[in-house]
């Protein structure tokens, strides 16, 4: 999810993680086993005289399956659902507004999964997760040509 987000102007930082769970200082080891309720997240820093949040929402829900309940894609579990952690009333009054503007592009027969949730303890990810689509070249690609499999 990093990638997305890296490249354009105004993001400052994009850090991956862990949120809204109930172990404190979870471990990749631990998250990936889907019992500690955390998300594998990003946190995102961004000049806002630059950037604007709903662009955030728009890059966001342009590589996710929004109506995915088990996952995303090639990874399922809870851990890999899809959350919009927001900080503040405005940004969780943009992100319902722009859910409810994207419900309108789907069948009525399928409903949007990704949460809306309030901001809680981020932990950063360990060092290995962080930028793995430049460490890890290869693997990101093959990852992507799964991802691309499922999307069809």
């Amino acid at each position: 999810m990093v990638k997305p987000f890296d490249t354009f102007e105004g993001i400052e930082k994009v850090t991956s993680g862990y949120m809204g769970g109930h172990v404190d200082n979870p471990t990749y080891e631990q998250v990936k086993t889907g019992t500690t309720g955390h998300y594998e997240t990003i946190e995102i820093e961004y000049d806002v005289a630059l950037f604007s949040y709903n662009k955030l929402l728009e890059i966001f829900f342009s590589v996710i399956d929004p109506t995915d309940e088990g996952g995303q894609f090639q990874d399922r579990g809870a851990q890999y659902k899809t959350a919009i952690f927001y900080t503040n009333d405005d940004q969780k009054q943009v992100a319902e507004n722009y859910i409810e503007q994207l419900k309108d592009t789907f069948e009525h027969d399928k409903a949007i999964a990704t949460k809306i949730l309030p901001a809680s303890t981020f932990y950063q990810a360990e060092e290995y997760h962080q930028d793995f689509y430049k460490k890890n070249p290869e693997r990101y690609a093959a990852e992507q040509q799964e991802r691309q499999r499922y999307q069809q």
